[in-house]
């Protein structure tokens, strides 16, 4: 049976002194803290005793996204690659901050995006998401068979297309997401049969003090 692995990868820190929620929102790029976290996930999943065969790196169209990517298709020695399906959610608050104090929610307008959290209803659908994650993971697994693949994508859109390979139900507490900055979750495959789930955070020790935003 043929073993492939495709590696789910969260984006780095990103240099948002705001504290908006981007969004798709072009133009944000890693802070230096989050170049440093791109190069520590290259040298793991390049390292030499572990024996990887990385047969492609593909990406976001967002710049965070493509500068994280970016050291490991050189360290891969691939090209990079771009697939507009691993963009970020869509977001009704893009471009706000996001809470009651001075965020967006202390403006009514704005309560009657989230009457539904089971959808979401403040932005795109959670099977929406896992319908365009997958038909990216079902790709590379096809294309790259016996090998392993990097899509380098955002926090929501890898954590619900993990709830939804694990038969878990999407919707959830954003606060216990499994999916911190830089970090990789990898799904192996035994043909086209899910074979198991692992979770790595090669960036775990700089972590501490990492400005995060929702929906990143």
């Amino acid at each position: 049976m043929v073993t492939t692995t495709v590696h789910l990868m969260r984006h780095g820190e990103v240099h948002n002194p705001e504290g908006i929620l981007y969004g798709r929102i072009p133009g944000y790029h890693l802070s230096e803290r989050g170049h440093e976290m791109a190069r520590r996930v290259a040298a793991h999943l390049t390292d030499p005793e572990t024996e990887r065969d990385i047969a492609a790196v593909i990406a976001s169209p967002l710049q965070r996204a493509q500068e994280t990517a970016t050291p490991i298709a050189q360290a891969a020695g691939v090209e990079l690659l771009t697939d507009g399906r691993l963009i970020e959610a869509g977001n009704h608050f893009e471009g706000m901050t996001f809470g009651v104090g001075d965020g967006s929610l202390r403006h009514p307008e704005h309560w009657r995006f989230l009457w539904n959290p089971f959808r979401p209803s403040w932005g795109e659908p959670y099977r929406a998401q896992v319908a365009r994650m997958h038909e990216v993971v079902h790709a590379a697994r096809d294309a790259y068979r016996g090998r392993e693949v990097v899509l380098v994508s955002h926090q929501l859109p890898v954590w619900v297309t993990r709830l939804a390979f694990e038969g878990r139900r999407l919707w959830h507490d954003p606060r216990k997401r499994e999916c911190t900055l830089a970090s990789v979750t990898a799904f192996r495959f035994d043909g086209d049969e899910l074979a198991g789930i692992h979770y790595t955070e090669p960036a775990a020790d700089l972590l501490p003090g990492a400005a995060t935003t929702a929906g990143a």
